[in-house]
């Protein structure tokens, strides 16, 4: 995977994106963890989860989202007289609806290219995203929440393709129950190995292909292969 994922870019322009410098909006956000989904071998995709994500959030959220990350960018906030009342009326449809979270974060991608505000469109519906994963996926251990939150700003803002996207989400909400036998890898893919024992602590000793020696190991660190 592309260290994209990690990193902090630079906005230069409308349609550009700074990564997790996003200011939260608070409890404008808020998401159902009753519904979180858990993901399991055979069980349908975490993005298929349904639910009405855009009910706490109008639109006047939304531009005071995109005027603070204009002040912390020292841009000047204003609206895209072009494509500001369209996207406005778009939110505002969806925001009764109940949707998948694919078809959310795909009308967030959406919102970001039709730049209905003059700078930083990606910061704003990328922080929006991030905040509903976060909620959604709020039962997954830190580290994979943050991940797959990551993920999701990432492909909104456009650093990001579909096809990865997907992958880091549905493999970090992999259960952890792992076993002595399973293929591991890590979370970058560097290393690929076999769970060689469980440990008392609920750690796991595995074994590398490129090592004889066992590894100790949380399980969250770890996806199967």
């Amino acid at each position: 995977m592309r260290n994209t994922v990690q990193s902090a870019l630079v906005d230069d322009g409308p349609k550009g994106y700074i990564g997790t410098n996003e200011t939260s909006a608070g409890s404008g956000g808020e998401v159902d963890r009753s519904r979180s989904p858990k993901r399991d071998s055979g069980q349908q995709s975490p993005l298929q989860a349904r639910a009405a994500f855009l009910k706490n959030w109008n639109w006047d959220t939304v531009i005071r989202l995109n005027r603070g990350a204009c002040e912390r960018g020292k841009a000047q906030h204003g609206l895209n007289p072009e494509t500001q009342e369209k996207i406005a009326q778009e939110w505002e449809q969806r925001r009764a609806l109940e949707l998948s979270f694919s078809d959310v974060i795909e009308f967030f991608r959406h919102c970001h290219r039709s730049a209905p505000f003059l700078f930083f469109n990606g910061n704003t519906f990328a922080d929006i995203g991030r905040q509903i994963a976060t909620a959604l996926f709020g039962e997954l251990p830190t580290s994979r929440r943050r991940e797959v939150a990551s993920a999701v700003a990432h492909y909104i803002a456009g650093v990001l393709d579909r096809e990865s996207m997907t992958s880091i989400v549905e493999s970090r909400c992999e259960s952890a129950d792992l076993k002595p036998g399973d293929r591991v890898k890590t979370f970058r893919g560097t290393s690929q190995g076999t769970i060689v024992r469980i440990l008392s602590d609920g750690r796991v000793a595995w074994r590398s292909d490129r090592s004889d020696s066992e590894l100790i190991a949380l399980p969250e660190t770890l996806i199967r292969v």
